[in-house]
C-alpha cells in the first residue's frame, strides 16, 4: 500500500514540460464522443418529459447517457496516459485545453452516485422539479466542462490561426454547440424555441393572453442563449462558412427531443437563420479587430433569426398574427438585444494577438 502511495505522488509531481497539444483528430474523436453523452442526455431529457411512470433510476436511456459518459472520459483519460507512458507527471501530463474536462470526470461521477441516491430515496422528477434538482444540476455543470474540452483545446492551438477552416474548427463548434443545448434544457421554462407554430400565432394574436408575454420573455431568454456562444467564437475568429448553421442545427436536437419533434417547422427556422448568419459573417466579416462590424452582425442575427421564427411559424400556421405591434415589434427586440449583446462581448476592439486566453485549462 504505501508503495502505490508513494507511486502516486510521484505521479502527480509535476515534471516540468511545457504542456502540449494533442492532434485535431484527438480533438474531433473527444467531440464525436462527446455527441453520444450529449446525445443520451436528449434521450434522457425526452423520457422525463414524456413518459410520467418512470420509477426507476435503472433505465435503458440513463444506459445511454452515462455510458456516453463512460466514453469520453475514458478518451480524455487515455490522452493523459499516453503522456505519462512518455515520461510526464502532473500537469505536463495533461494536454492544453482538457485539464478542466479531466477534472470533471470524479465530479461527474460523484454527481452520477448522488442521482442515483436522491431517485432511490425520494422518487423520478417528471415535471419542473427536474430542472431545479441539487444532483442533475451538479450533472450538468460537471457535463458541460466534459463536452467542452475540445473547445479548450482548439482555443489557443498553434496550428489554428485567425481564419480557421471550418474541418479545424469543427470539434469546437460541436463540444459549444451541445454545451448550449445543456443551457437550454435547463432553461425549459424560458424555451422559445418548444412552442409549436400555432401556439406562437395564437399568443401573439390577443394582448390579453398571458401566452403572449410568456412567448415573449421565451424569445429574450432563447435569444441570449443561442447568440452569445456565436458572438463568444465570433471574437476569437472569423468563423469560416457554415459554423453557425452547424451550431444551430445541433441546438434544435434538445427542443426537438423534448417535444416529440411536433415543432418541426419552428426547428427549421432557427437552422435557416443559422444558415442567415454565416451570411452576415460572409458579408460582414465580424471578428475582434472589426468592432463595427461585429455590432451589427450581433444585431442583424438576432433579427433576422426572430424574424424567421415568427415568419416561418406563421406559414406552418395559416395566417399571421393578429397584434401587429407584437409580431413586428418582437424581432426588433430581439436585434436590439443582439446588438447590447454585442457590446458587452466587444466594448472595445482588440488586436489580433488580443485575444480572450481562455484555453490553456
Amino acid at each position: 500500500m504505501a508503495l502505490a502511495d508513494a507511486g502516486i505522488r510521484r505521479l502527480l509531481v509535476d515534471s516540468g514540460q511545457p504542456r502540449g497539444w494533442v492532434s485535431p483528430r484527438t480533438d474531433l474523436v473527444t467531440a464525436l464522443l462527446g455527441v453520444w453523452f450529449g446525445v443520451g442526455l436528449m434521450i434522457d431529457a425526452w423520457a422525463h418529459t414524456n413518459l410520467t411512470e418512470l420509477e426507476t433510476f435503472f433505465t435503458p436511456w440513463h444506459a445511454v447517457f452515462y455510458s456516453g459518459f463512460a466514453v469520453v472520459s475514458g478518451w480524455i483519460l487515455w490522452q493523459v496516459w499516453r503522456n505519462v507512458r512518455d515520461g510526464r507527471q502532473g500537469l505536463a501530463a495533461v494536454p492544453t485545453g482538457y485539464l478542466a474536462g479531466l477534472v470533471a470526470i470524479p465530479a461527474f461521477a460523484a454527481f452520477g452516485f448522488a442521482d442515483m441516491m436522491w431517485h432511490t430515496i425520494l422518487g423520478i422528477e417528471t415535471s419542473l422539479d427536474i430542472l431545479f434538482s441539487p444532483s442533475h444540476l451538479g450533472l450538468i455543470v460537471t457535463m458541460l466542462l466534459i463536452i467542452t474540452t475540445p473547445l479548450r483545446s482548439v482555443w489557443n492551438a498553434p496550428d489554428v490561426g485567425a481564419r480557421p477552416t471550418l474541418g479545424r474548427l469543427l470539434p469546437a463548434l460541436i463540444g459549444l454547440a451541445f454545451a448550449t443545448t445543456l443551457v437550454s434544457l435547463f432553461l425549459s421554462y424560458g424555451d422559445a424555441m418548444q412552442y409549436r407554430s400555432a401556439r406562437i400565432v395564437e399568443a401573439f394574436s390577443s394582448v390579453d393572453d398571458p401566452g403572449a408575454d410568456r412567448l415573449a420573455l421565451a424569445m429574450v431568454i432563447t435569444n441570449v442563449v443561442v447568440l452569445s456562444p456565436v458572438l463568444l467564437l465570433a471574437r476569437r475568429w472569423v468563423l469560416p462558412f457554415g459554423s453557425v448553421t452547424v451550431m444551430y442545427t445541433i441546438a434544435v436536437l434538445m427542443p426537438g427531443a423534448q417535444t416529440e419533434f411536433q415543432n418541426v417547422p419552428v426547428l427549421v427556422s432557427f437552422v435557416v437563420a443559422g444558415l442567415v448568419s454565416d451570411l452576415l459573417i460572409r458579408w460582414l466579416r465580424p471578428s475582434g479587430e472589426r468592432r463595427g462590424a461585429y455590432w451589427a452582425f450581433a444585431g442583424l442575427s438576432a433579427f433576422a433569426t426572430w424574424t424567421l421564427y415568427i415568419g416561418i411559424s406563421s406559414v406552418a400556421a395559416g395566417g399571421l398574427p393578429a397584434v401587429p405591434e407584437l409580431w413586428t415589434g418582437a424581432p426588433v427586440i430581439a436585434g436590439l438585444i443582439g446588438l447590447a449583446l454585442g457590446a458587452l462581448f466587444l466594448p472595445n476592439a482588440v488586436a489580433a494577438t488580443g485575444a480572450i486566453d481562455a484555453g490553456r485549462a
